[in-house]
């Protein structure tokens, strides 16, 4: 039974059995779950926000790397990519459209529940505290904005920018580190306590929806600034 305000799954496929038999699943572990099979189905659902998207590359009739890209034009919602076993370059790709994860057919239901379960984990919303108690070296002043580490807040000229909890975690890391060239291992090793694997693309995804709340022009950013080949370095303009 799906208790209320349980995580919302669209699982996309044009198997009915598998969708069928991932929805049994997710479903038993408490989620809601819709299906669709197609394109417009995946646009129809979207208009419910769900929480989260597994989403089968080979759709008969469909490209899945184009629904992922036409998702991504309105959406920032987590997708777990489904590939088959020898379909290396077409993982690449859809994890460098904006995908979080992946998972390779034929996989084991276990597995699924732990990827959803951990992709879910690293986008929750960040929530503040209702009674931060930050220390005056754990407030980081930068281009109009406020980082309370302590209080994992970040203030903006308008007001409290909602951040997911991977994403202040990645601005910690780089707040932390400025005007240092951080690679992506250097990056991950600096996020202990999260879940990667070893196609994991979600620093690149996280720093582009991380420039979207934070840059002034996110196609061309200031601040997050990518180094070719060496990995991405943050250029803050401090405030006292």
């Amino acid at each position: 039974m799906t208790a209320p305000g349980a995580p919302h799954i669209l699982v996309v496929d044009d198997d009915e059995k598998v969708r069928r038999m991932l929805r049994r699943c997710l479903e038993d572990e408490g989620y809601e779950v819709s299906e669709a099979a197609d394109g417009a189905g995946v646009q129809e659902t979207l208009s419910r926000s769900p929480d989260l998207i597994t989403l089968d590359l080979n759709l008969g009739g469909s490209d899945g790397l184009t629904i992922a890209r036409e998702i991504r034009q309105t959406s920032d919602v987590p997708i777990i990519m489904i590939t088959g076993k020898g379909d290396m370059i077409d993982r690449i790709v859809g994890l460098e459209i904006g995908a979080d994860d992946y998972i390779a057919k034929p996989f084991h239901l276990r597995e699924v529940l732990a990827r959803v379960r951990s992709v879910l984990r690293r986008s929750k919303p960040e929530r503040a505290p209702e009674h931060p108690q930050a220390g005056a070296d754990a407030i980081v002043r930068f281009n109009g904005f406020t980082l309370d580490i302590e209080g994992r807040t970040l203030t903006g000229s308008a007001g409290l920018v909602t951040l997911t909890s991977g994403e202040f975690d990645l601005l910690t890391v780089f707040a932390k580190n400025p005007h240092r060239v951080l690679n992506r291992d250097q990056i991950m090793d600096r996020l202990k306590g999260h879940d990667w694997s070893p196609f994991d693309r979600s620093i690149d995804n996280q720093i582009a929806r991380l420039r979207k709340k934070i840059e002034a022009d996110p196609a061309t950013p200031t601040l997050l600034k990518t180094v070719r080949g060496a990995g991405y370095t943050f250029t803050p303009n401090r405030l006292p």
